[in-house]
């Protein structure tokens, strides 16, 4: 299969992205790939280093808050479509995958327009901007959450799950030891992003200590950029480990008991594959505040717990873990609701679809 994939800005839409490629490579090995991605985003480093031909286009998302920004932002849309359309037409694949983010718009629409198969995906609760104006271009559209399906044309529109949920799913348990974790202790994880959040390192560095004689341990992933900050806590319990960042971040959700987390697509995507309980504190600082959609989604079938950020203080979290942890019933019911809503082979049902569509063309 010759494939097309444009995913850009986020690893909430690059990581869904790649774990499509991984699974048409697994089925299919002589698969070939051209990524068509930002000049200037995460995909531009992280596609080259995985050795999958990427090309660059120059584009930019509309500014909601000036107005007179996107007159630049459509000149650049025009340009973005037109070397899209000739790079799509030197390529010649069997299909083209828009997977998130506004580099999507260019590349889909150029796509429908040159003839090629079309496939979207939206991983949010609620779509974004991109995804609403291609729609109408999209030969099919797969969703991450049910509630999104409302959003869409329903003829065409499928409920997939994320494809990261398969690679959860596959990855090797961590050892606790690497992270001098105890076998016998249950064991809570509190991340905020890869990079972390300003307002959360604030609030986090004043709960450390209130972790103290809890009877499971902590590991705090600060992010990369507020790490060195917890160097000013001073006596940080025996029960809480702090790093910066974890590569493989599957492998220790593998073996925890509570994750307290943003509320991201691809986060939501994990615990509801595993079953994993949660506590989700959304981003409040994301378009149409969609991490909060996606955190009520999971709340309204009993799948986790919301915290806002305004209320993240040990008062209210502290409470809320050891309520999950010490009622069994509470604890194995939302185990349950979660991995009820987890949809555990989508990456397989995305090429299931993409076969489909590339049977249509010939």
């Amino acid at each position: 299969m010759r494939v097309v994939v444009s995913a850009g800005g986020t690893g909430g839409h690059i990581y869904p992205a790649l774990a499509i490629l991984n699974k048409i490579k697994e089925m299919e090995p002589e698969s070939e790939f051209l990524y068509i991605g930002t000049t200037d985003r995460m995909e531009a480093t992280i596609i080259p280093e995985k050795n999958i031909p990427f090309v660059g286009i120059e584009m930019k998302g509309l500014d909601r808050h000036h107005p007179l920004k996107n007159i630049k932002v459509l000149s650049t849309f025009r340009k973005a479509i037109k070397k899209a359309r000739a790079e799509i037409k030197k390529f010649n694949p069997d299909v083209v995958l828009g997977i998130g983010g506004y580099i999507t718009a260019p590349v889909i629409y150029a796509a429908k327009k040159e003839g090629y198969k079309t496939f979207i995906h939206e991983q949010n609760s609620i779509p974004g901007m991109s995804n609403k104006f291609l729609s109408r271009y999209a030969d099919c559209i797969g969703v991450s959450l049910p509630g999104s399906r409302a959003y869409f044309d329903s003829k065409k529109t499928i409920y997939t799950g994320n494809p990261r949920s398969e690679e959860v799913l596959s990855s090797i348990p961590m050892n606790k030891k690497d992270y001098h974790l105890s076998e016998n202790k249950k064991l809570v994880v509190i991340v905020m992003g890869s990079l972390g959040s300003t307002t959360m390192t604030e609030r986090l560095k004043t709960m450390v200590t209130d972790f103290k004689g809890k009877s499971y341990e902590v590991l705090l992933v600060t992010g990369k950029d507020y790490y060195e900050e917890f160097n000013a806590v001073k006596m940080i319990p025996e029960n809480v480990k702090i790093v910066p960042y974890l590569d493989q971040m599957l492998s220790v959700m593998k073996k925890t008991d509570l994750i307290v987390s943003r509320a991201g697509a691809s986060t939501v995507a994990e615990i509801t594959a595993l079953g994993l309980p949660s506590i989700l504190v959304p981003s409040p600082y994301v378009t149409h505040n969609h991490q909060l959609k996606n955190a009520e989604e999971l709340a309204s079938h009993g799948a986790t717990l919301i915290l806002e950020e305004k209320d993240f203080e040990s008062k209210n979290l502290l409470p809320m873990i050891d309520r999950l942890l010490n009622d069994s019933e509470k604890y194995q019911k939302m185990q349950a609701c979660a991995k009820e809503l987890g949809i555990r082979d989508s990456a397989t049902k995305i090429y299931k679809i993409l076969k489909e569509l590339q049977g249509e063309n010939k």
